[in-house]
């Protein structure tokens, strides 16, 4: 069995900063991606960042610059790091993850229960 778990949401004043953290747990071979995506209401999900084993990292426009995604192998752990953040930030954010649970078998995709961040005023 395979957890995601989130932490660091919450409510934030534009300009302001937060940092969500997310861990995998459970019967893990291997990791082969991290990230985060987020849904609005009344909008699809979207991809925020992601990291590969090797560190590569990937954006989506609206953050870079902004958010800045690290990854712990040793702790399966990913943290999004978000400064500056805006109005249209606000959304429930989710832990994504391609993970392995044994050699030879496929990595899937597991997501975590999703955490809100909300920007106000």
């Amino acid at each position: 069995q395979v957890q995601l778990v989130e932490s660091g949401g919450g409510l934030v004043q534009p300009g302001g900063s937060l940092k969500l953290s997310c861990a995998a747990s459970g019967s893990i071979y291997s990791i082969n991606a991290m990230g985060w995506y987020r849904q609005a209401p009344g909008k699809q999900r979207e991809l925020v960042a992601a990291i590969t084993s090797g560190g590569s990292t990937n954006y989506a426009d609206s953050v870079k610059g902004r958010f800045t995604l690290s990854r712990d192998n040793a702790e399966n752990t990913v943290y999004l790091q978000m400064d500056s953040l805006k109005l249209e930030d606000t959304a429930v954010y989710y832990c994504h993850a391609v993970i392995r649970v044994s050699w030879g078998v496929p990595g899937k995709d597991y997501w975590g229960q999703g955490t809100q961040v909300t920007v106000s005023s």
